[in-house]
């Protein structure tokens, strides 16, 4: 989910190759297994407020699944800005883990090169199969029609989070529903050296889910039936100038922020700097970062008629990672054991609680911790307002070449230059030139 090579055609046509030459997971130091049923490796994606936390988290259920099964699983927390680039590598190269988490959006682009296990009926079965996941969660799991590529492990969705005494103080009753109800409220609290809303113009991935849910309320999907671009229609550039306004022409997102890379805006919410926020789960970093479960408040993000629902009320793309397994892992039993063991009921409602997210596996959801304000939003997000990225080949390079478009416009909104919609149209124009080479 986070930033893709623009050559990641040349790398699935090269993993592709590799798949067929007989390369695959694990057979080299630091990769994936020694050919012993007894050991597994791990590639985990940073969901906590950092590596060291994951390590903490995930260290006493991994010595778990080894005091139950006799498999000693090797863990390596692999940060976002990395994990794509490190799973092309070990797609080409063969130099892969057992098992690894993957960003829900990668999942067709990764299905494409070969190298993950298909989760067929017969996998599918040896987890308990498919009914006990949320029908959603594995919308995103690949190309419809195929075997998932990877199995539903954290969802997530996006949602308003709300400094309340900034709220209070600027004379805020309550959160804004609408974008003009958004802007409003920005408005009247940027000032002072405090700012109404925080982004991340740096974060290519974070620009594209922003995009894509504006682009639905705008009636874009960014693509044709046929797969084909459709970055410079009408409503994606629409969306794109909506986004990027925020900061051009409301003035309620700090210039700074152009340049913000992961969660540097949710510290300046912390501390006081910034009112609103856009993102996933965000829980755990507040309180990382010294902030009170009562000193913030969560509600949807805004849609146009401040109902949000399905179409053009959709406000939040389907976010969360996947878990997946290398084809070629020396261990396949023991790895089907270990998602078995990670989408467990217990363990995707220990996990899911830990890191703020949502079970994808129904029973899970059961337990009151999903319940509480922001959890609650978050579940409601997911099962009546949010839409899965294409599940397409290309969507990865989707990410880059739009994602870096949004960057350089908020670039040009930090320095003053004019953002207008032919601007716009331009930058995503080139985009969509990088696609269709």
């Amino acid at each position: 989910m986070r930033i893709l090579r623009a050559a990641i055609v040349t790398a699935t046509a090269t993993a592709l190759a590799a798949v067929a030459s007989g390369c695959g997971g694990g057979t080299s130091p630091g990769g994936a297994g020694d050919d012993s049923p007894t050991t597994l490796t791990y590639w985990a994606s940073n969901q906590g407020p950092n590596v060291e936390a994951d390590k903490k988290i995930l260290g006493p259920e991994l010595k778990k699944f080894e005091r139950q099964t006799g498999i000693k699983v090797k863990l390596e927390v692999i940060p976002w800005p990395d994990l794509l680039n490190r799973i092309l590598t070990a797609t080409t190269s063969g130099q892969g883990p057992d098992v690894l988490n993957i960003g829900n959006t990668w999942s067709a682009s990764l299905q494409a090169t070969g190298a993950l296990l298909p989760w067929d009926e017969e996998n599918l079965d040896a987890i308990g199969g498919r009914d006990r996941f949320l029908a959603p969660a594995l919308d995103a799991t690949g190309v419809a029609g195929k075997a998932p590529a990877a199995i539903p492990l954290y969802s997530l969705a996006y949602a308003l989070y709300y400094n309340k005494q900034m709220f209070k103080d600027a004379g805020i009753s309550k959160p804004p529903a609408t974008w003009d109800e958004l802007v409003a409220d920005g408005k009247r609290i940027a000032k002072d050296g405090k700012w109404g809303l925080g982004a991340e113009g740096g974060q290519l991935t974070n620009n594209i889910h922003q995009a894509f849910a504006l682009g639905k309320q705008h009636g874009a999907d960014f693509f044709d039936r046929s797969g084909r671009p459709t970055f410079t229609s009408d409503g994606a550039v629409a969306a794109v100038k909506q986004y990027i306004d925020f900061m051009a022409k409301d003035k309620i997102i700090a210039p700074g922020n152009a340049e913000y890379g992961q969660n540097q805006s949710l510290r300046d919410f912390a501390t006081g700097r910034t009112a609103m926020v856009l993102w996933q789960a965000a829980a755990t970093t507040f309180a990382a970062d010294g902030m009170k479960p009562d000193e913030w408040g969560v509600a949807p993000v805004p849609v146009p008629s401040g109902t949000p629902g399905t179409g053009r009320q959709t406000n939040s793309m389907l976010a969360g990672i996947n878990i997946a397994v290398f084809k070629n892992t020396h261990n396949l039993p023991g790895a089907r054991k270990f998602v078995k063991f990670m989408t467990s009921d217990s363990e995707q409602r220990l996990l899911n609680k830990t890191y703020g997210s949502i079970p994808p596996v129904t029973a899970a959801q059961q337990d009151p911790a999903f319940n509480r304000q922001d959890t609650k939003v978050l579940r409601e997000t997911l099962a009546r307002s949010a839409t899965p990225l294409p599940q397409i080949a290309e969507e990865s390079q989707f990410e880059t070449s739009v994602g870096t478009a949004i960057k350089d416009l908020f670039a040009d909104a930090a320095a003053g230059h004019p953002v207008t919609t032919a601007s716009v149209k331009a930058r995503l124009g080139k985009a969509e030139q990088q696609m269709t080479k």
